[in-house]
């Protein structure tokens, strides 16, 4: 356990950002009348709220550790930022899926992809051997966010243009929040603390990743719960092949 410092302020500005946004989607997933569409609002709820915990523990100490790397000095490890992503990124990734239609088989493969991705950025935060095997795992995470570029781009795209031209606009405008902000997140972590060389200072670190998470927590969700008429027909799929399917 160690005390944040100065950055203290910006966890604190993440956790009532995220428990804002809990708030705002139970209300809206309240007014919802199908009770398909009460997926969405659940899973949507969670992600906020998974992360509003996460960010309470790391702002009152209990989510970060101190650790010596290296040739460096101690640094503090944000560890429940990882538990956070570990949680959430499936829960919109799932999100994605339903929306698209996605097969069963892919969904299980891009989860499987997904938790490569979190658990080699924490395994790059957590070794004490410096730099380039830090950069290793940092690689190996990176790569994992390609793979799942690959998907989102190709297999699920075509998916949610082939349920309809709406849907396809909703997907896409959904998926490029996605990419493109988690597309800063490694970039974030290599220039900070987690990458060892603290290129950027932690105060700014932490705050480049709470704008990040708003926006890929709240911004994807306010997007998504927005577009009604793409949820309606996404709850209540004709294909047999979609993930609901059996």
């Amino acid at each position: 356990m160690a005390t944040p410092g100065s950055e203290a302020t910006w966890l604190w500005i993440g956790t009532i950002g995220m428990v804002l946004g809990t708030v705002y989607f139970a209300v809206r997933g309240r007014g919802s009348t199908d009770p398909e569409q009460q997926t969405y609002y659940i899973i949507t709820t969670l992600i906020p709220a998974i992360a509003a915990a996460a960010y309470l523990a790391m702002a009152t100490g209990l989510g970060v550790i101190s650790m010596p790397i290296r040739g460096t000095e101690v640094i503090d490890i944000y560890w429940a930022r990882y538990a956070d992503w570990l949680l959430t990124t499936p829960l919109l990734i799932i999100d994605l899926a339903l929306v698209a239609g996605a097969r069963k088989q892919t969904l299980y493969k891009l989860i499987i992809i997904d938790a490569i991705m979190i658990l080699g950025g924490l395994a790059g935060s957590m070794m004490q051997q410096g730099a380039v095997i830090r950069i290793v795992w940092w690689a190996v995470s990176t790569a994992a966010f390609i793979i799942l570029l690959y998907y989102l781009l190709g297999e699920l795209s075509e998916r949610a243009r082939s349920r309809s031209a709406e849907t396809g606009i909703i997907f896409n405008r959904l998926r490029n929040i996605t990419l493109g902000l988690w597309a800063l997140y490694p970039i974030v972590w290599i220039l900070g603390t987690g990458g060892g060389f603290g290129i950027i200072a932690v105060t700014t670190e932490i705050m480049l990743y709470v704008m990040l998470d708003i926006g890929t927590k709240i911004g994807f969700g306010a997007v998504l719960l927005e577009s009604q008429d793409v949820l309606q027909a996404a709850s209540h799929p004709s294909s047999t092949n979609d993930i609901k399917s059996h």
